[in-house]
């Protein structure tokens, strides 16, 4: 039998309109220090996130996007957020913040294997 390790995640959000509190979930992030794991899966429905503004560009919220999943990987292309420590890099991406991109709060659970979980949250959250 695996051992439960405990884990954080939160749920990454493409808010168009700041003012307005809308979003649409685009992407989990997931960090279990016990086994060094920290990663995001991230993807945007195009049709859904236009049907919030017209005035989106959609261009650099994929940018975005891609640079939370630089910055979970310790990138060089991630700058300078990239090269700190694990538990840095996640508190860093999951800090309150009203930009474009956000994410929820940040949630804990008990997981075999962090990669699985991450899946089955993006599943159950996203897709």
């Amino acid at each position: 039998m695996q051992e439960s390790n405990l884990f954080e995640y939160a749920v990454i959000r493409v808010v168009p309109q700041v003012e307005r509190e809308e979003f649409l979930n685009a992407g989990v992030i997931l960090y279990c220090p016990k086994l060094k794991f920290l990663q995001c899966l991230c993807t945007i429905d195009e049709s859904r996130l236009c049907s919030f503004s017209n005035r989106i560009d959609v261009a650099e919220i994929k940018a975005h996007l891609h640079s939370f999943a630089e910055i979970c990987r310790g990138s060089k292309d991630g700058g300078p957020i990239a090269q700190l420590d694990l538990a840095s890099r996640f508190r860093w991406l999951t800090a309150t913040r009203s930009t474009v991109v956000q994410t929820s709060k940040v949630h804990p659970g008990l997981c075999e294997d962090p990669a699985e979980t991450l899946q089955k949250l993006y599943n159950e959250q996203v897709l």
